[in-house]
Order: structure tokens, then C-alpha cells, then sequence
């Protein structure tokens, strides 16, 4: 399928898929801001998310890689979570072949406002990090379960993934914020890339457009990691209700 864009609308979608890297290297729910502006620019549903998933699985490593390089994160949980955001990435968007660009369509205007305010309801996260350290059967678990389960919902709907698992992260496992934000990372690259691999298989990427949105996403994903690595919840709280 031949899609293009004009050059005023292509410059369009890299601002706001690099606006979408910089929230979401900080706090998550990029797909918030990027799915409705492949919408936007006249993107067939199916070719918005495979589209949208190149470009957000690049800016996203590039993200990663920096809150490894500054240890921000659990390594262990970070893993843990990540092989089971692979496991429901994978599966949440086989079941997304299977439905028709409407009812995708539907659900997302469904999910994009219910995502954007449970958002806003939980964003006086703590920030103390009451983790002690260690990894004992039930931290396993519950890492691999909040993994699965927020993968399963990036793979079919993803607008908020990143918010999401760092809501988990703080609220069920004790993490600060910024050790949350690194553990998010982990587990949304491995749901991305998931999801990436279905969507390449299937051709529902467009190369001609998701290259450039991929290059300011990038751009977008490392200035704000850079932010967020440096002053840690002073900005993550304020790109959460971003």
C-alpha cells in the first residue's frame, strides 16, 4: 500500500513524534501524544500502530541505553519484567491483525482519554525508594506479571505503557521514580520490539515516513532522559501530567 505525506504534514508528525520522545523518556505515554497524530495525518489504523512502534522502539533504546549507562534501574526486575512484556507485547498485537481498522479505531478513542486520565489520577506517585534490594520469589512474580500484563495492553492499545509500569513499579514494588522510569524502559523496549517484529512480518510499517519520525524521536527521547536523569521526580511529576 502506497502512502505518502506532504512535506508540511511529514514536518508535522516528526515534531510531534519528538515531542512524544521527550514525555516519554521522562514519563511515559508518548503513544498518547504520537498514535493520534499518525491519526492526525491520515494513517490507516494499522499502519499508525506498526509505524508508530518503529519509530517509538528506536527512540526508546537510544532512552534505555542512557539510564543503564547512569544505572538508573534494577537490572534483574528490569529483565524479569521485560521477558513478560515480550510474551504479552507479542500476543497483544497478533490479536490486533485480527481486528478491522474500525473497531481499532473505536477502541482507541475509547482508550486514549481512560489512559490519559487515570494518568492524571495517579500522578502524586511516591518518590522514596522503599525496595531493599534484594529478589525473592514473589518480587520475581510479580516483576514477570507486571510485564505480561502491561505488555498484553502496550500490544493491543499502548497509549500510556511507560506511565503505567512506572505506576507499578512505584506502587507495587517501591521503587523511586527514577528507578521506575529505568525499569519502565527495559520492559516498554522489549514490548515494542515484540510488536515491531508482528508488524514488520506484516508490512504495516511505512519506512518513508518512519524514518524521519524516528530520527526526532531519538532526538526527542534523549534530551528528555538527559532531564529526567538529572533532576530525577522534579521532572518526571511535571511530564507525567504532560
Amino acid at each position: 500500500m502506497e502512502i505518502t505525506l506532504s512535506l508540511p504534514m511529514l514536518l508535522f508528525l516528526m515534531l510531534m513524534t519528538g515531542f512524544a520522545g521527550f514525555v516519554d523518556s521522562a514519563a511515559g505515554g508518548g503513544g498518547l501524544i504520537s498514535l493520534p497524530a499518525y491519526l492526525f495525518a491520515g494513517l490507516p489504523v494499522h499502519y499508525t500502530y506498526g509505524t508508530n512502534k518503529f519509530s517509538a522502539a528506536c527512540g526508546t533504546t537510544f532512552a534505555t541505553a542512557q539510564f543503564f549507562q547512569k544505572g538508573a534501574m534494577n537490572i534483574r526486575v528490569g529483565l524479569l519484567a521485560a521477558v513478560g512484556s515480550f510474551v504479552g507485547s507479542a500476543l497483544g498485537s497478533h490479536i490486533v491483525l485480527l481486528l478491522s481498522d474500525q473497531v481499532l479505531r473505536t477502541m482507541m478513542l475509547i482508550i486514549l482519554p481512560v489512559a490519559a486520565v487515570l494518568i492524571l489520577w495517579r500522578r502524586d506517585l511516591p518518590d522514596e525508594n522503599r525496595d531493599d534490594g534484594t529478589l525473592n520469589a514473589r518480587k520475581a512474580v510479580l516483576a514477570l506479571a507486571i510485564g505480561l500484563g502491561i505488555g498484553l495492553y502496550d500490544g493491543i492499545f499502548g497509549p500510556g505503557t511507560g506511565t503505567f509500569a512506572i505506576i507499578a513499579f512505584t506502587t507495587l514494588m517501591g521503587f523511586d521514580l527514577r528507578t521506575a522510569g529505568g525499569n519502565a524502559k527495559v520492559l516498554n523496549l522489549a514490548s515494542n520490539y515484540a510488536s515491531l517484529v508482528t508488524y514488520l512480518s506484516s508490512g504495516l510499517v511505512v519506512f518513508s515516513i518512519g524514518i524521519p519520525c524516528a530520527v526526532s524521536g531519538i532526538v526527542g527521547n534523549l534530551l528528555g532522559s538527559h532531564f529526567a536523569l538529572k533532576n530525577g521526580a522534579k521532572f518526571i511529576r511535571p511530564m507525567m501530567l504532560v
